[in-house]
């Protein structure tokens, strides 16, 4: 067949809602979106890991304590699928943990600001995991097989989160004053952050045109973040919360909450590595995996010496 014949078959195996495996034939460009997507969002669990760890030995409880170590576990566990669901395209993985060294390749610009108290763990677990499911339940439904099979078990363990996060900022707003406080000081820092990991807006979006064609992406940016912001709102409401935002109003016609634009120059300073938290959570990451190349080595000379045996045995 010819290129174009090529690319109107894989077409329409996309419209048909067939899933795309790895050894099929695929544009290189689609490669390309999902390499760039699926090791974007890998890079954002490991990173993601950090401002939580340094939580772990501070949480106010030991149940809190075991919640947030299994939560901080389960996002390690998130980043092996994704790298490894990356890997079927061809890619291997140090190539793609070099690329994020050099900031070549992103991670979600919400994992650059600090975590102050324990008030933002709970932020970030309600906020930030709760965005996360509302984009990634779609993704259970993406064209390429490997990437749809690892989102199903990842959307389970985020919904997990999700209510951790909440716990923790309902029991705050029952406690006392100060509680109260901290838990709204949180809200108030990390609102425009979670409605920011959905990405620009859907008319300054250089891929999700050509990803929502592709079914990579299956519903577009705004669409998400305003399926997040009225879900959200509502359950701010419920637990005594305030909305950081003095123009929000639910329309009666569309039954949506409006909010303020977003400043989205912000977001640009962030993904660029000018956010408050860019060059520590980088420096951390680099740090720890230089300092664990003994183990993958180890692990690498172990194997090979196994399948060495296996043929002189054989």
């Amino acid at each position: 067949m010819t290129e174009e014949q090529k690319l109107e078959q894989f077409q329409a195996r996309i419209d048909a809602e067939e899933k795309i495996e790895p050894k099929d034939w695929m544009p290189e460009e689609y490669r390309k979106a999902l390499i760039r997507q699926m090791s974007q969002h890998a890079h954002s669990e490991v990173i993601g890991m950090q401002p939580e760890g340094n939580w772990a030995l501070r949480a106010p409880t030991l149940r809190a304590k075991k919640i947030l170590l299994a939560k901080i576990q389960d996002e390690g566990g998130h980043g092996l699928y994704l790298y490894s669901a990356t890997e079927t395209l061809g890619i291997d993985r140090d190539t793609m943990i070099e690329q994020l060294h050099e900031g070549k390749a992103k991670y979600s610009s919400v994992f650059n600001y600090p975590t102050l108290n324990w008030a933002d763990i709970g932020a970030i677990g309600w906020l930030v995991d709760g965005a996360a499911i509302v984009n990634q339940i779609s993704l259970q439904r993406t064209s390429f097989g490997s990437y749809s099979r690892a989102m199903i078990r990842i959307c389970k363990e985020e919904s997990f989160h999700q209510r951790q996060g909440y716990e923790i900022m309902t029991t705050m707003m029952n406690g006392t004053p100060e509680q109260k406080e901290m838990a709204q000081d949180a809200m108030n820092r990390w609102w425009a952050p979670a409605l920011m990991m959905f990405g620009p807006p859907d008319n300054d979006s250089a891929h999700s045109k050509q990803s929502l064609k592709w079914k990579i992406k299956r519903e577009s940016n705004d669409v998400l973040r305003q399926r997040f912001i009225d879900k959200t709102i509502d359950q701010a409401h419920f637990i005594g919360l305030e909305i950081p935002d003095k123009n929000i109003r639910f329309n009666k016609e569309t039954e949506h909450w409006e909010t303020s634009p977003l400043d989205w120059n912000e977001f640009k300073q962030v993904i660029n590595g000018n956010g408050p938290c860019n060059h520590q959570r980088l420096n951390h990451h680099i740090k720890y995996h230089n300092e664990g190349n003994w183990v993958r080595e180890a692990a690498l000379a172990f194997a090979e010496n196994e399948m060495k045996l296996e043929t002189t045995t054989n």
